[in-house]
């Protein structure tokens, strides 16, 4: 006689596998029976609040706010123009690397560092140097050009 080629374990298995088999099945009529069919595109919709949050309920039409499109600003905030008279400014040289070719500049009116390369100097400087320079708006911000020592 021969024997059985079903061992143990895969009788095992294969009592699971029916098992998760039939829990699925019941999970899925459970579904179907909870399942609330056709209803009103109102009850489907989400609305958001004018603090950002989404819920069931309209927003309140008294509570609306008029935006102009000329008020938004999508990317970097846009810098005020320099006067023509503000151009040429005084400041003392704060840091300054040689070997790097860079350095900053504090102004002395409005007490703000600015950026110097060595490209922008008509002549070398060091630290605590005073200066006269002009700004030039760069995409990484204010950077001073024309730089040259006072007496």
């Amino acid at each position: 006689m021969g024997r059985s080629q079903e061992t143990f374990s895969k009788k095992e298995k294969e009592k699971l596998r029916l098992k998760k088999q039939k829990e699925k099945e019941e999970k899925k009529e459970e579904r179907k029976a909870n399942a609330v069919r056709g209803q009103s595109l109102d009850d489907m919709l989400a609305y958001v609040d004018e603090n950002g949050n989404i819920t069931s309920t309209p927003p309140d039409p008294t509570k609306r706010k008029a935006i102009r499109t000329e008020d938004i600003q999508i990317g970097v905030s846009k810098q005020e123009d320099i006067n023509p008279q503000d151009a040429i400014r005084t400041g003392i040289v704060s840091f300054f690397n040689e070997s790097k070719g860079y350095g900053f500049i504090k102004d002395l009116q409005t007490q703000e560092s600015i950026f110097v390369h060595l490209t922008g100097l008509t002549e070398p400087i060091k630290e605590n140097n005073k200066v006269t320079f002009e700004i030039e708006m760069t995409p990484k911000g204010a950077s001073a050009i024309g730089v040259k020592k006072t007496a």
